[in-house]
């Protein structure tokens, strides 16, 4: 996978395991079967209204039919109201290209963590396998689903429940995986 969005939605309290319920039975295998790939899907540890997930693409060219397919399609029609119905912002994207690695879960592994940091200040080291990301070059021409327009650098990892990551001048995401989540 040449494309990588890294997907930060903020809900509605309480709403979240909602949204887990309904994207897991109706949005993985809708998504899959037009050449999206759905790595892995989350809640974020820190904050109880906070849902995460990633979503890959061979190029941009699959990305922007899968997406036209996806969203003009049956199944976001059918349940797009319940879903929007969950979220305060969905806005909260980054439109990413891999540098180094790749999503694997490492042995002992019971939590993601993703350090996001903007462009050129450090990413920490992690303690166990990660993938490296960095803002795309592409511009995104799917404009229904706006992405940041700040260059950051991601690094993404399983890690033991017991690691400390701590990041100077970046965000740290501590993720515990759903049910369905691929990426663990």
């Amino acid at each position: 996978m040449t494309i990588v969005e890294l997907r930060r939605y903020t809900l509605h309290p309480g709403r979240r395991d909602e949204l887990i319920e309904l994207f897991e039975r109706e949005f993985v295998e809708s998504q899959e079967v037009l050449g999206a790939q759905v790595v892995g899907t989350f809640r974020d540890v820190r904050d109880p209204d906070r849902f995460v997930w990633i979503r890959a693409f061979a190029d941009m060219a699959v990305r922007l039919s899968a997406l036209q397919a996806f969203y003009g399609g049956p199944v976001w029609r059918e349940h797009s109201a319940a879903a929007n119905a969950t979220m305060i912002d969905s806005d909260d994207v980054h439109l990413l290209e891999p540098e180094a690695g790749e999503f694997v879960a490492a042995p002992g592994g019971t939590r993601v963590v993703a350090v996001v940091a903007p462009e050129g200040e450090a990413l920490p080291e992690l303690p166990a396998p990660s993938v490296q990301l960095r803002t795309s070059a592409h511009e995104n021409d799917f404009p229904g689903l706006p992405v940041h327009a700040h260059a950051v650098r991601v690094r993404i990892a399983s890690v033991p429940e017991d690691a400390v990551i701590a990041a100077e001048g970046a965000e740290v995401w501590e993720l515990s995986p759903t049910p369905r989540s691929r990426y663990r």
